[in-house]
């Protein structure tokens, strides 16, 4: 893996970007953008994906970078939400919620794995082995003959 030299970089912050862009452009059509309160949530719960993610990364420890990107998540959460709210308020369309869900739930999903990954966290598979399995070591009664 490449070394992130600038927050810029890093394709979650990139995507989140770019649903910033996609929930502004929504919440200026119609009655949406004379809502204000939900106009502005929206915009600033999307606006603190990209943030957290770059205040994280501005950290410089791995802990602090994987704290940041799981606010980031919630914001995505929280970004997701409002978006209910707008629909059932026919909003917007079923379509353009969801191309945004979408959107939302691909940087979710890579925050969440980038993260994992900052924390060192893997995904076992049934067929690999813990190195405390007690069935691996000879003093263990499975491995003695009766």
């Amino acid at each position: 893996m490449a070394t992130i030299e600038r927050f810029e970089d890093i394709l979650g912050w990139q995507k989140a970007r770019r649903v910033s862009g996609a929930i502004y452009e929504l919440t200026n059509q119609g009655i949406f953008a004379k809502d204000f309160g939900l106009r502005d949530q929206i915009r600033r719960s999307s606006v603190s994906i990209m943030a957290n993610i770059a205040e994280g990364f501005g950290r410089r420890s791995d802990k602090e970078f994987a704290n940041f990107l799981n606010y980031a998540h919630g914001s995505v959460a929280e970004t997701q939400s409002h978006l209910y709210v707008a629909l059932d308020l026919a909003y917007h369309s079923q379509e353009q919620f969801g191309t945004t869900y979408q959107m939302l739930d691909e940087t979710s999903r890579m925050l969440m794995g980038f993260s994992k990954h900052l924390r060192g966290i893997t995904k076992k598979t049934p067929d690999s082995k813990d190195s405390t399995d007690s069935t691996d070591s000879p003093d263990s009664p499975d491995s003695q003959d009766s």
